[in-house]
């Protein structure tokens, strides 16, 4: 299902939470530095953005921020409220308008453009002039 090119919120935001998750995960598993997660999961709201709703995505990087927050940058599971994971809010926020605005502009592009043509106006043509009339045998 789709609404003017993108992906409705209903489908579009279980799979931004799963994006980010897995995103998260990856990077995390790949690599001690949360710096990686952080580009990881900004990566995967960015692209669900660009497919998606305004709503779905701002939800996306909502999850993204908690799970960073709580698994990343704390590792009980707890949200944790510190200048480092402030500014992972203000790049997963960048990371989904950025998205948005770059699936605005790709369905812009492909948005079929109304061709011009000049109208034609046809001459008239004669009344059918009947050569005999019918009648109606019995």
């Amino acid at each position: 299902m789709r609404t003017e090119g993108r992906l409705v919120g209903g489908f579009g935001f279980p799979l931004g939470c799963v994006a980010a998750v897995a995103a998260a995960l990856a990077a995390k598993l790949a690599s001690a530095y949360p710096g990686y997660a952080v580009v990881a999961v900004a990566i995967a709201v960015g692209a669900v953005a660009v497919i998606t709703t305004p709503l779905a995505a701002g939800g996306a990087a909502a999850v993204g921020w908690a799970v960073l927050s709580g698994f990343v940058y704390s590792r009980a599971g707890d949200l944790v409220f510190t200048a480092a994971t402030g500014w992972v809010a203000v790049i997963l926020a960048g990371a989904a308008g950025f998205g948005l605005a770059a699936g605005a502009g790709w369905r812009a592009v492909r948005r079929e453009r109304p061709a011009v043509a000049e109208a034609v106006v046809p001459t008239p043509r004669k009344a059918v002039e009947s050569g005999h009339r019918r009648v109606a045998s019995l």
